[in-house]
């Protein structure tokens, strides 16, 4: 479920969340002249378009959605005005039991998910409903003015989904669509929907042989990595481990597991348990006394808590400062399973994670190196466009959802704005939505057909460190506590290669390619000649396989194309009386016949230099 906006929040929606808010409320009041015993819980705006939930007896499947298109047509036509109305809670607890809200008229039946959201509205707070025609929701808006303003819109897919996300309560019906300010833009969306299809990081990785999900025997959410997948992931690990070598990291491991104090510790328990697997409970003879308590040890959701007692296990002094900590650490969070979404939203996760332990003073240079790692890494993989979401706290969530340490908020925050705006990288503020220990940046990229993802976080850390008691030995012979620097330039191993997938629609660049070379004989005469040449190439890391069989050669090509082999080389009589071979390499086609050191010697430097 989309989070609660606060009125706040609200009165800064885009003018497309407004209207896709406003369609949602369109599509509510459709779905009642057809239904009109259907009870409504929300209807948000979210990226690309918007949803309601409903509970109906009758299921709604893709058959129906002409009839309630036709239905929203006629609303719109009828250019509705979107009126605000403030009410008492009294009045709005009220119209919720006579089955007013979220309805078209009263009814028998009180209206139960909105008498709940009501309950919810924090006291004070003005609760306010939206009329259009005989449709009275409960809603703080914003909207357009009129549902004229909708100018195009389409409904697009249905799933179930539990009421407030929480697989305990009742599972709903989840109607999905898209709404643009006219049809150009619909049109638009809907081509790059049907290039997405295409690009699918789900069905190229089927067809690739590079993930598997085995939910029956693994699990739901536990990706099997296939040989082809794991070159990927092999050749990103590589990647990472250079650059952090180079940059002063030094690298460490972790285990699985830990103790349920480490996480209290942290304070990721009680607040996170809910996102992380249940614990196992142990009870070792010889160690425990049989009336003690068993151990509970949770399966590892975060790297970062296993990395400060790293920092603790020897004396630290200001001389070990910056001390940079990187782990690729599998992390196993607890997905709802209505969540979890091919490689997007998994269970088991491999992080590009480190933590860096700084002083204040050290920061600055530290958070920037970070940003500077950032575009090092979006050059290499061709992502032109993208944004830092710099994360802040809010004033009321301090003591809940914040730390409350409100001079530390303020001054870290600052110290990030700073960095971001004398760096110049292009980020925008957003409030209220940081980590419980400090600020963070939530790093969006857009693949090459414009889908927006999250890759990465970083997060500026003043609290957790105390808590372990993490100190260095100061030039004035005093103790200080570090600042630390979450940060995961690569994300998960499960996230970036789907994000990949689709970016480079399977077509990997060469030093990226599962399948790096495929050797094609064109006769059995040409066979020796070719195993030494995938010999050389195996001899130098190259990912290289020969494939011959009686099928012409024209087939064994197409084959070599339909799994995306990134260089083709093809090697008849006449090339290999000249020491050479033919290449072909995928998307561009035939390059011609080239002598075979200088094929060689260039696909090993394509490889080394990580051309794209």
């Amino acid at each position: 479920m989309a989070e609660r906006k606060t009125l706040d929040e609200r009165q800064q929606m885009s003018e497309a969340e407004r209207l896709r808010h406003s369609c949602a409320h369109v599509l509510a009041t459709a779905i009642l002249k057809l239904w009109p015993e259907a009870q409504l819980a929300y209807g948000p705006a979210v990226e690309d378009g918007y949803y309601y939930d409903l509970d109906l007896k009758h299921r709604i499947t893709p058959d129906d959605f002409p009839a309630i298109e036709a239905e929203m047509k006629k609303i719109t036509k009828e250019n509705l005005v979107f009126e605000k109305v403030t009410v008492t809670r009294e009045q709005a607890l009220s119209d919720a039991k006579t089955g007013r809200l979220g309805a078209l008229t009263e009814r028998p039946e009180p209206s139960r998910f909105k008498l709940e959201n009501i309950q919810s509205i924090p006291e004070g707070e003005a609760i306010t409903y939206y009329k259009s025609g005989d449709f009275l929701d409960l809603c703080a808006g914003p909207h357009v003015m009129r549902t004229g303003n909708i100018g195009a819109f389409k409904l697009t897919s249905v799933a179930s989904a539990y009421y407030k996300g929480d697989e305990k309560n009742p599972q709903l019906q989840r109607i999905y669509g898209v709404a643009f300010k006219n049809r150009t833009q619909l049109d638009e969306w809907l081509k790059m929907q049907e290039e997405a299809k295409r690009r699918d990081h789900r069905k190229l990785g089927a067809e690739m042989g590079l993930f598997a999900l085995d939910a029956e025997y693994v699990g739901p959410g536990l990706a099997l990595w296939l040989p082809n997948g794991t070159a990927i992931i092999e050749e990103l690990e590589t990647l990472a481990k250079q650059t952090e070598f180079q940059a002063g990291y030094v690298r460490v491991k972790t285990p699985h597991i830990a103790r349920e104090k480490m996480y209290v510790t942290s304070g990721h328990l009680p607040y996170y348990a809910e996102s992380m697997f249940p614990p196992m409970e142990l009870k070792e003879p010889g160690v425990n006394a049989p009336e003690a308590p068993a151990d509970r040890y949770y399966l590892k959701a975060m790297n970062c808590p296993h990395h400060h007692r790293i920092f603790s296990a020897q004396p630290r002094s200001y001389r070990d400062m910056p001390l940079r900590l990187a782990e690729y650490g599998c992390c196993y969070r607890y997905e709802q399973s209505g969540e979890l979404f091919g490689l997007m939203r998994v269970r088991s996760l491999n992080m590009n994670d480190s933590h860096i332990y700084c002083s204040p003073e050290q920061f600055a240079q530290e958070f920037n190196a970070v940003n500077e790692m950032y575009l090092k890494y979006f050059k290499i993989f061709g992502i032109e466009k993208y944004v830092m979401r710099f994360s802040t706290h809010s004033k009321e969530g301090l003591g809940k959802k914040y730390v409350d340490h409100a001079d530390l908020w303020l001054k870290t925050e600052e110290m990030v704005r700073r960095v971001l705006k004398e760096s110049g990288i292009n980020y925008v503020e957003v409030p209220n939505e940081a980590a419980f220990y400090g600020p963070k940046i939530d790093v969006q990229v857009w693949s090459v057909i414009g889908r927006e993802f999250t890759l990465a976080t970083n997060q500026v850390d003043f609290a957790v460190p105390s808590r372990f008691g993490l100190v260095y030995r100061d030039k004035d012979n005093s103790d200080k506590t570090p600042l630390c620097i979450h940060r995961a330039p690569l994300g998960t191993h499960e996230r970036f290669v789907g994000f990949l997938i689709e970016h480079y629609a399977g077509n990997f660049p060469l030093w990226l390619a599962p399948e790096q070379v495929r050797v094609l004989p064109i006769t059995q005469e040409q066979i020796p000649y070719c195993e030494e040449i995938v010999k050389e190439l195996r001899g130098q890391y190259v990912r290289a396989a020969m494939e011959f069989s009686n099928d012409k050669l024209q087939g064994r090509i197409k084959r070599a194309e339909e799994a995306k082999a990134h260089t083709m080389l093809i090697v008849g009589g006449r090339d290999q009386a000249a020491n050479a071979v033919s290449v072909r390499v995928h998307g561009k086609g035939d390059l011609g016949s080239k002598p075979r050191a200088e094929v060689i010697a260039d696909i090993l430097a394509a490889i080394r230099e990580r051309r794209a």
